[in-house]
């Protein structure tokens, strides 16, 4: 896990990436790619690490987040269908867990499979609307962490598998509401401003 002085600048950093995600991820795409990976690297690197706060400790983060952020960019063509499998490995599992149960193997293949299929048909929204959301996601337990929530603390600087406490959704109606609506807002501003096509310069 990253050392307990790296949890605040963590929380930074998931928010300030999650907003710029949320309200302009169409655009700047490959910048979001990269900042993804960056977290998930450095997760992931921090998972295999000690706790204590050493030099190599934290080379080893910056190097992991790095290589995560380089695989991300280098994905860039495939993205798009990576991005549609997991919301449809996530759709998956809200739909079991509404159930009250778990999803099999099999059905969470389907639905990936499905959703990046659908990913590639629909490319521009679905850049919106999962750039938006997962902007807001990351942007809320990033605020929830500075504000000193244990959970969302332990989320930003420890676990790559759950980079917020969800299960799969946030555990309080509060970050419930919060994630919907900063979500919300990402999309429309995205298709009202930020997303839109560059006007053509007349010759």
């Amino acid at each position: 896990m990253l050392p307990a002085s790296f949890q605040l600048p963590a929380a930074v950093l998931l928010l300030v990436g999650g907003l710029v995600s949320c309200f302009a991820g169409y655009r700047v795409f490959r910048v979001v790619l990269g900042f993804f990976g960056f977290v998930f690297g450095a997760l992931f690197t921090s998972s295999l690490m000690p706790g204590e706060q050493t030099w190599w400790t934290i080379l080893a983060v910056i190097g992991g987040g790095l290589a995560g952020s380089l695989i991300m960019i280098a994905a860039y063509f495939v993205g798009v269908a990576l991005i549609g499998a997991g919301v449809g490995a996530g759709a998956a599992n809200l739909i079991w867990a509404g159930l009250g149960r778990e999803p099999g193997l099999v059905a969470i293949i389907l639905f990936a499979v499905v959703g990046a299929l659908a990913a590639l048909a629909l490319q521009r929204y679905v850049i919106i609307v999962s750039s938006a959301f997962g902007g807001a996601e990351t942007a809320v337990v990033g605020a929830a962490a500075m504000m000193g929530s244990p959970a969302a603390a332990e989320a930003a600087s420890r676990s790559v598998y759950r980079i917020y406490p969800l299960d799969p959704l946030p555990q309080t109606k509060w970050d419930l509401f919060s994630w919907l609506a900063l979500g919300t807002v990402g999309v429309l501003v995205q298709l009202g401003f930020t997303a839109r096509s560059k006007p053509k310069k007349k010759k």
